[in-house]
């Protein structure tokens, strides 16, 4: 279901909850929502008003992927970028890295799997960028 974005700051800086796999409509709703909107990318769950750790982008070719809780866990070549926010009014200076790993859970049959996954390039700053708002960080 396309969600209406939250813009609420008090809701935007709450640490997210993590996620559970009764938490898989979130991760749809994420979905429906970023393909609907023109240029959409990324999307975290709180983006939408839910406070779960719950993320959505869509690659390159505008397919869709969900990390559940996902953490930064190591980061290479630190760089200042300029970054916009579908639900902050302007751009941020932020630092980013190129390449990070990250852990996250993925849904598989109904129960969460344990992944590990190396994002680079665009992927991941959008994906340093919605870990930012699962930890409640406001860019």
């Amino acid at each position: 279901m396309i969600r209406e974005l939250c813009k609420d700051e008090k809701v935007l800086s709450i640490r997210c909850e993590r996620a559970m796999p009764e938490d898989a409509p979130i991760a749809q709703d994420l979905i429906d929502t970023i393909e609907s909107i023109e240029d959409g990318a990324c999307l975290a769950a709180n983006q939408i008003g839910v406070t779960k750790q719950v993320v959505a982008y869509l690659d390159e070719d505008k397919g869709p992927h969900v990390l559940y809780n996902p953490r930064v866990v190591m980061g290479l070549g630190a760089q200042r970028v300029e970054e916009g926010c579908l639900t902050r009014d302007g751009t941020s200076k932020v630092t980013r890295y190129a390449k990070v790993k990250v852990t996250f859970d993925d849904l598989v049959d109904g129960a969460f799997k344990r992944r590990t996954y190396d994002f680079e390039g665009w992927t991941a700053q959008m994906v340093q960028h919605m870990v930012d708002h699962c930890q409640g960080k406001l860019v």
